[in-house]
């Protein structure tokens, strides 16, 4: 369930750094959903990569990052533009959501433990191949701590990439 959590809080913190950059770099509602879209297909050609070296389909997660990118852009939208809205009520229903959205994505996903163990890289000699452990898949639903976490966490990253933004204007003018 460590997994889960870190997943969570990565993938949330990740999206909102860069999808808020974006979005106030441009000042238009719709470009976090764009660039999660990019980020999106972005994954998908790395997931093809790994299933192309022979691992199983469902070895590496694709995350869904679009319908939180969707809440940001909303958010700023809805706050007519509002830059610091944006980054509290659309950090946090980031944090929130990417989780929630993943959830079955991460379920059906094979516990990155279990994988390290049972596919060992075949150049491994016999006497090398850990032993499989009994590792749990999901314990106690880490759903919650993860969205939590995230929540609390996308917040001051989202200000960051808010940040980043006046960085790069100061840049450009000088």
């Amino acid at each position: 369930w460590t997994s889960f959590v870190v997943f969570s809080i990565s993938q949330s913190t990740m999206l909102v750094v860069g999808a808020i950059y974006y979005m106030l770099f441009t000042g238009v509602p719709g470009t976090a959903t764009y660039y999660a879209t990019i980020m999106t297909i972005y994954t998908w050609v790395a997931k093809g990569a790994w299933f192309a070296l022979g691992y199983p389909y469902d070895f590496v997660v694709t995350p869904v990052w679009i319908p939180s990118a969707m809440l940001l852009d909303l958010t700023y939208w809805a706050t007519r533009r509002n830059k610091h809205a944006a980054i509290i009520i659309g950090g946090t229903l980031v944090g929130l959501s990417l989780p929630i959205f993943n959830m079955i994505n991460l379920l059906l996903v094979r516990d990155p433990l279990e994988m390290a163990f049972k596919y060992p890289r075949p150049t491994l000699p016999p006497y090398m191949t850990p032993i499989e452990p009994q590792v749990g898949k999901f314990y106690n639903s880490p759903v919650a701590l993860g969205s939590g976490a995230g929540a609390v966490l996308s917040v001051p990253i989202a200000a960051l990439g808010a940040k980043l933004n006046t960085w790069t204007y100061r840049w450009m003018a000088a």
